[in-house]
This record gives C-alpha cells, structure tokens and sequence, in this order.
C-alpha cells in the first residue's frame, strides 16, 4: 500500500512512531522500501555525503532532480520527500515552479527550512495543493554546518513554539525539529495536529529521521545519530582484499570465468593458424 500524507497523520493520532530515512540512490532506495520506511527522503545532505560538497548551500536543482530520479525509481510504498535546495525557495512563484518540478519526477512532497519568513511560501505551496513538511531548530541552509542547539532558553523556546504553530497554520504537513532540546520538542509535539520529525531532538517527537550514512556508519559518528552497522571499516577491508587477491592471483578463480567448448576452441585455434 502507498503510504501518504493521511497515512502519516494517522500514525500520530494512534501514537505510532513514524520512521525517516535520507535516501540518494537506487539501490538503497530499493531497501528502504521492502524495510518498510514510511518515509523515504532526498535530503540535501546529498551535497556533503555523497557529491563532496562543503555544505548543503552548494547544492543545486540538478543535483536534486537527479538522485530523486534514481530515488523514485526504487520506491514503491514509502511516502517520498524531497528537500527544496538553498535558494530554490526564495519567492512563492519560485518556490511553486520548483516543487512542481520534483513532483513531476516522482517527489510527494518537499521540505524546506526557514521559520516565521516561510509562512507565506507554505501558504502559495498548500494553495497549489503541494504537500509540505517544515523544518526548524538547525537549519543546514541557515546556520551552516556549526550545529547548536536551540530552544535552551525561554525566548527561543517560545518563538520556536510560535514558529512550529504559524508554519503548520499555513499549511505544512510536516515538520522536522532538529536539534531542539526535547523538552521544547515535546511541548510542539503536543500542540501541533501535524506530525513532528525529529533529529537531534528528543524522544517525544511524532517520528524520527537519521541520515543513511550515520546509520551505515559512514564517516563521523554524531551524538543524535546511532550506528547500526561498521561500513567504513568493512568497506575498507574488503577493497583491501580485493587487490590482494588480484595482486596475488587469486582472482578471478576458475569459477568467476566462462569457457568456450573445447571443439569450438580448437577451430578457432585452427582458423587463426590459416590466418597467419
């Protein structure tokens, strides 16, 4: 069955813990899906996890039009989201165009990040019937890569309750809560009819959402992110095994090669003979 927006809602109202994966290829996307992801999403950390890029700010269209490509290709179930790259959202005629785009490759809704100064960008978004999904606390595109908590002191705790409730007034279907305490985190979960994503952001969110990388265990291993698997290493070891064996005759072996008959063999040997 093809999770969607409604599904997802319901997920809150039951109290079921709503799962998130970033996503950039096909293979990855195909095994997310047969997991079970309800949410598989191109994330903009595409540009530093995969493409080498020294922020998410250098991230373009044609970066994320191409991994949602391969992304959709492999998803079936999942709802799938995609992240509206820096400056693609910068007015609400620009915003619109861009997310109609990813929506004709296959995107069923698009996050973006920003607080109170996007509720007219929701707005002209949910007007056209484009599903979205907010993102506060840490923004990437905003803030950098320097990641600090936020929602520590009474002021910020407020305006981020009052941001989450103007965002999902204008519309949003979603929100991500990144790096908010949890305590804060709880109380938007508690206000908000729309589910809460969290990362870096307690236990009480609606759901939860790690990057495929941490995850793997690719690279460093952040305090919010937990390691279900050792890929670096393993990965190592068996690039480093594999020119060993070739450096070492080991492979290929008789059972990795095919082979011609032997009468076939011996008339082509026959044929090169005459050819000299």
């Amino acid at each position: 069955m093809k999770k969607n927006i409604g599904f997802l809602h319901s997920k809150k109202y039951k109290h079921e813990p709503i799962t998130v994966l970033t996503c950039y290829d096909y293979p990855t996307a195909c095994m997310q899906d047969e997991a079970g992801i309800d949410i598989v999403f191109v994330g903009d950390s595409v540009g530093t996890n995969i493409l080498g890029y020294k922020s998410e700010m250098e991230v373009t269209m044609a970066d994320m039009l191409h991994h949602l490509k391969a992304v959709h290709r492999g998803v079936t179930n999942a709802y799938l989201l995609i992240d509206m790259p820096y400056a693609a959202d910068r007015n609400a005629k620009q915003a619109v165009a861009n997310a109609n785009l990813f929506l004709d490759n296959g995107a069923d809704g698009v996050k973006l990040e920003g607080g109170t100064e996007k509720v007219p960008i929701v707005t002209a978004l949910t007007e056209q019937g484009i599903e979205v999904c907010a993102h506060i606390g840490h923004n990437p595109q905003i803030h950098g890569t320097k990641a600090a908590t936020h929602g520590k002191t009474v002021s910020k705790a407020k305006e981020l309750v009052q941001t989450a409730v103007a965002l999902a007034g204008a519309g949003a279907k979603l929100i991500v809560l990144e790096k908010i305490t949890e305590e804060v985190s709880q109380i938007i979960t508690g206000t908000l009819d729309i589910p809460t994503i969290g990362i870096g952001a307690g236990r009480y969110c609606d759901g939860q959402v790690l990057v495929i990388n941490d995850v793997l265990g690719m690279g460093t291993l952040f305090k919010h992110a937990k390691r279900y698997q050792d890929y670096d290493h393993l990965t190592f070891e068996a690039i480093s095994q594999y020119i060993y064996d070739v450096e070492n005759g080991d492979f290929p072996r008789d059972e990795n090669v095919s082979h011609i008959a032997p009468d076939k063999l011996a008339r082509v040997q026959k044929w090169l003979e005459s050819e000299r």
